[in-house]
């Protein structure tokens, strides 16, 4: 089975993802829903010759070595995908995501204006947090091109697998990859600490070493980008002093008080008004009263009231408050935004009942830092 006729088909019907596996039919997801593809189930050697199509010889090795890989390839006039090949079963398999060639923009994404001005922001720490498939990737590129295209910064971007390209503008920017250009994240951290950097983006926060390093860098002057698989502010929160053990706690949310800028964390839902999804997104701007809650572990559960209460003055909302924007623009059904709601059932009193999601009617991280 010809690899590029699969991609062909993916890119054809709007594919976000191309799952193939020996003895199944390739599988396809379409606005989120999974559709099988009326062909022929596939064998060991169609999977083989996809594999052998798709990877280089490195990354083909590394498959052997490693029974799973992450990789990033580019098909000339069908674009960029994000795989990772893996073994089930004892037969080889692929996940396979359509990375966009181009990146789209930022207002075609339905994301509130403030985070344009979060990603202009000279230093600190911005976390896109989200599931899988939710959007993350897509916003971050966003944002970097927007920094890109309207100042000059250096920016070292630090990805596994680099999934969309960017072009010098305004700024000078170097992509690097995982296994192909570094050994991991912190060894590109790192480095990169020494490139004379303004923007840092680095594909993933997964343990203690990255997540203490995306905090460094922040503290010592620089935007540090990233992204962690949460689903809320609070979540995110809590999970970053969780890499650590616990009589360092404290000193990590003293130092994530000082230098986060912003949680952003997405959800995406079926559209009602045409095929496709949009994202719901709840955002957490830092300012001193989400400080005292950050560095207070007594007071971080109440972070989602301080997000709700400052819509108006810093640009933050909640989840709630963005589903019920999408709803008064029709882009999404009331039954959906009720379902992916934080309550739904305050969310049905607030949109039923006339009242605002504002509440108001319809009128010493030293230590840390040098271990790095």
């Amino acid at each position: 089975m010809d690899y590029k006729s699969l991609l062909h088909t993916m890119v054809r019907n709007k594919a976000s993802d191309l799952h193939l596996r020996v003895g199944c039919v390739p599988y396809y997801r379409i606005h989120g829903n999974l559709v099988g593809a009326k062909t022929k189930t596939l064998t060991v050697e169609d999977m083989n010759i996809i594999i052998q199509g798709l990877l280089n010889q490195w990354q083909e090795k590394a498959l052997k070595q490693k029974q799973e890989i992450d990789a990033g390839v580019g098909v000339p006039g069908l674009g960029r995908f994000r795989l990772n090949a893996f073994n089930q079963r004892g037969t080889p398999s692929l996940a396979i995501r359509h990375i966009k060639s181009e990146i789209p923009p930022f207002h075609s994404l339905n994301v509130p204006d403030i985070v344009l001005e979060l990603a202009m922001q000279k230093r600190g720490l911005i976390l896109v947090t989200g599931t899988t498939g939710s959007g993350k990737s897509t916003l971050l590129a966003s944002m970097i091109d927007h920094i890109n295209s309207h100042r000059a910064s250096n920016i070292i971007t630090i990805e596994d697998p680099i999934e969309f390209l960017h072009r010098n503008k305004k700024s000078a920017v170097a992509q690097r990859e995982i296994g192909q250009d570094t050994s991991s994240y912190t060894t590109a951290l790192r480095a990169a600490m020494r490139q004379d950097p303004d923007v840092i983006f680095m594909g993933e926060i997964r343990d203690e070493e990255t997540m203490l390093g995306a905090l460094t860098a922040a503290d010592t002057g620089h935007l540090v980008l990233s992204t962690m698989h949460t689903l809320n502010a609070v979540e995110t929160i809590s999970r970053a002093v969780s890499f650590f053990p616990a009589h360092q706690h404290q000193q990590v949310r003293l130092l994530m008080s000082s230098v986060l800028q912003s949680v952003i964390s997405m959800r995406l839902l079926p559209r009602d008004d045409k095929a496709g999804m949009v994202p719901a997104t709840e955002i957490m701007v830092n300012h001193a009263a989400t400080e005292e809650y950050l560095r207070d572990a007594e007071k971080t559960h109440l972070i989602p009231d301080i997000i709700k209460s400052g819509n108006q003055q810093y640009g933050s909302q909640s989840f709630d408050q963005s589903l019920e924007q999408l709803y008064k623009l029709d882009m999404v059904s009331f039954e959906t935004a009720k379902q992916y709601a934080s309550n739904p059932d305050d969310f049905e009193l607030r949109v039923v009942g006339g009242i605002s999601s504002t509440g108001e009617e319809n009128d010493s991280s030293d230590d840390l830092i040098d271990r790095f």
